[in-house]
């Protein structure tokens, strides 16, 4: 996913004008996509950690609405950026954990577990946290619409994993009636009728591929859309980018170590908090703050790097184990 996304983000800075009929508000719709296929991928069980560990959970996502949130605050007094990079900044440290998690836990051994129901209680809280801690950091520079930002991550998130969890939740049920009566099973099909549970299990095999297709996308219409001011403060960009990364999955690290957590909790944690849902933030960007267009920028740049990131520290937290 990582040179996916990379490559994406090479060809829309060297050819930007490929992406010029592409409205930025296109994006809205593309992480709904890729939130339904998140939504299908999960299921009810999958929030049962919250309250068989709801210590690990809770610590968690402690970190992850405190850790980025303030990372990001920092960095851009730090590195001096201007309002609108600022808020980019902001707006990624603001968001609930990244989809991409999950599969960098199970790559470095980690707490799968602890990884998806974090993710899944980060991306809950969001739109009640996301906007507050945004208003909290930015809203002395930027005018923050708390309400407008809430509805929207229910719209473009919550409310297309919740269709992805009914959907596979309706078609697991489906194919639980095998073993009833012919007139069950025939009341079954009548009841789950056009809900295709077959269609709905192949296609999960292939929702990975088609999220990072999806997520490459995203980031080529916002990197195309900005190539030139990108090109000129991209080195600074960059480098916040990969501080508020690798500093959150450090921190991420430290914490689980300070409470004295088993290693893969830990590393559960460090990659939960350092990799978050920048998608989002991009298309918060994009909806809430158009008179800022390169509040766009960061979240790109994140996707980008924190892939990339995320391969590497899994192969390190692996030969850590084995030595």
């Amino acid at each position: 996913m990582g040179v996916l996304v990379l490559a994406a983000a090479l060809v829309a800075l060297a050819a930007p004008g490929a992406f010029s009929g592409v409205k930025p508000t296109v994006i809205n719709y593309l992480l709904g996509v890729v939130m339904f296929g998140m939504g299908l991928t999960l299921n009810l069980r999958d929030f049962q950690i919250v309250f068989s560990r709801p210590k690990d959970v809770i610590t968690g996502c402690v970190a992850q609405f405190t850790v980025m949130p303030l990372l990001a605050w920092g960095l851009s007094r730090l590195f001096a950026l201007d309002e609108a990079l600022a808020l980019g900044v902001v707006l990624v440290g603001c968001c609930p954990g990244g989809t991409a998690s999950n599969v960098i836990t199970y790559l470095a051994k980690g707490d799968l577990a602890l990884s998806v129901g974090m993710t899944g209680v980060s991306t809950l809280l969001a739109p009640l946290l996301t906007p507050l801690l945004t208003w909290a950091l930015a809203g002395k520079s930027v005018d923050v619409d708390v309400a407008g930002m809430l509805l929207s991550i229910l719209w473009v998130v919550i409310l297309p994993i919740v269709a992805g969890l009914v959907v596979k939740a309706t078609s697991e049920r489906a194919q639980s009636q095998t073993c009833l009566s012919s007139a069950e099973r025939e009341q079954a099909r009548t009841e789950f009728k056009g809900l295709w549970p077959k269609f709905t299990e192949r296609a999960t095999d292939y929702l990975p591929a088609f999220s990072s297709v999806t997520i490459a996308l995203i980031v080529a219409i916002i990197i195309a859309a900005n190539a030139d001011k990108l090109l000129a403060g991209g080195p600074v960009i960059v480098l916040v980018v990969a501080l508020h990364n690798v500093c959150g999955l450090g921190l991420g690290w430290l914490i689980g170590r300070l409470l004295r957590l088993p290693d893969a909790k830990r590393r559960a944690i460090s990659i939960e908090v350092g990799m978050q849902n920048s998608g989002l933030a991009s298309s918060l960007a994009t909806l809430h703050f158009a008179a800022y267009p390169m509040a766009t920028i960061p979240g790109a740049v994140f996707s980008v790097w924190h892939n990339i990131s995320g391969a590497i520290v899994a192969r390190l937290y692996v030969r850590t184990s084995k030595t």
